[in-house]
């Protein structure tokens, strides 16, 4: 049987990769979203590889954006993100992607589905409403003759070479998964997990929902490299127990089955205090450089580098007195600083504004610089036996045939 095309652009989004749509070359039924996202990366792929798609076997560059008008009077662009499961038929729309929040706003104007005033400058800025989480994101950006700057000073953590800022600006980001800022309404809990015991943990939901653990309490230092910690089946049982207890006890889940079916939120890691590490790389990080070390795992995948998202929320619980996160944190002599997170692949600088009202904790927004690119552009190709009942139409969408 023949294959069918789409338009596609082949975008790197901080340390993620993506294949990004626009929402009117699909077709109107989300429901059959599932099976061209899944043919388009290759997966299930048992291998673990998706050879036969556009992925490259790991969670972080295993998804697919879609990107349109927006729907909301606040904002200028609606982008959904999708987590597209390596092994497993499964995409899951329950979470954003910090990373590839950061291609957004250029990919939006670079395709001219946001226009840039003259009297904007240099400058871009497009709020970006994430549908995931229904919240407001604003990305700050140059432009270069009318398209978006590539070419700049600024690295990042996991990605070689340099390019030009993207500043992102996370407005209100608690409560995107659960509603709430802290789910449970306490700074900590103690779940009592299944092979693990009873473990005081932190769950706090700010851009993406998120567990808390010590590392110390897992027998952990808290710099254990991601192939060491996947190598220990022991270690990696007990993480997604913890994650399955945390599901339900944040109302994200109403039992540990339903709470297995939801592969990407909450994230779950464990934190420890600032203490000299070697990265990926090999290079070696300095205690005084750093305020809090973590390490973080989703769908199963222990991230090289920390989710953006994620990093954010860490961020935002080290700024709630008595969690987690925040006794293992440096203390801090302005609380507006940025916190500096140490992980595999380097360090992250996460501002978070974060306040206590009337005995309740915010989060006001939270702020970092990320890089992006447009790799290539053209047309995705899917076989048109995976998605029956479907043609190509003008300019490649998909439609009932």
């Amino acid at each position: 049987m023949k294959q069918l095309k789409l338009p596609a652009v082949f975008m790197r989004g901080g340390t993620s990769n993506a294949v990004v749509f626009h929402a009117n070359d699909l077709p109107r039924d989300r429901a059959q979203w599932d099976e061209i996202f899944l043919a388009a990366i290759g997966s299930p792929d048992p291998y673990g590889r998706q050879l036969d798609g556009m992925g490259g076997g790991v969670s972080s560059v295993s998804k697919v954006c879609v990107v349109g008008p927006s729907t909301r009077p606040d904002a200028d662009i609606d982008y959904t993100f999708a987590q597209v499961q390596v092994k497993k038929a499964e995409v899951d729309y329950s979470a954003n992607c910090g990373n590839m929040s950061s291609a957004m706003g250029p990919f939006a104007v670079d395709e001219g589905i946001f226009k840039v005033s003259a009297a904007a400058g240099k400058e871009a800025v497009v709020r970006i409403h994430n549908t995931n989480t229904k919240k407001i994101i604003q990305a700050r950006f140059n432009m270069d003759e009318g398209m978006s700057e590539v070419d700049g000073d600024l690295t990042i953590p996991g990605v070689s070479g340099t390019g030009s800022p993207v500043r992102l600006e996370f407005l209100q980001p608690g409560g995107a998964t659960t509603g709430k800022l802290l789910p449970t309404g306490n700074v900590t809990d103690v779940l009592d997990v299944p092979g693990v015991g009873k473990l005081t943990v932190s769950m706090v939901d700010a851009a993406n929902a998120t567990v808390f653990v010590r590392a110390a309490d897992l027998g952990l230092t808290g710099t254990e490299m991601p192939e060491a910690l996947e190598g220990n089946a022991e270690i990696m049982k007990k993480l997604g127990a913890i994650r399955l207890v945390a599901s339900v006890a944040m109302g994200i889940a109403k039992n540990a089955e339903e709470a297995a079916k939801i592969m990407t939120v909450p994230f779950v890691g464990f934190v420890s205090v600032a203490q000299d590490a070697t990265l990926l790389t090999g290079e070696s990080i300095k205690a005084d450089d750093i305020d809090l070390t973590a390490r973080m795992l989703s769908s199963g995948q222990v991230h090289r580098a920390l989710p953006l998202t994620v990093s954010l929320c860490t961020a935002v619980a080290a700024r709630i007195e008595g969690s987690v996160a925040h006794q293992a944190a440096r203390a801090a002599t302005d609380g507006n600083a940025p916190i500096r997170i140490a992980m595999p692949s380097g360090i992250l600088t996460v501002a978070a504004d974060v306040r206590k009202k009337d005995g309740q904790w915010h989060a006001e927004q939270g702020a970092f610089y990320r890089t992006q690119r447009r790799l290539f552009e053209g047309y995705v190709y899917v076989r048109a036996s995976r998605v029956p009942g479907l043609v190509a139409a003008t300019r490649g969408k998909l439609k009932a045939a």
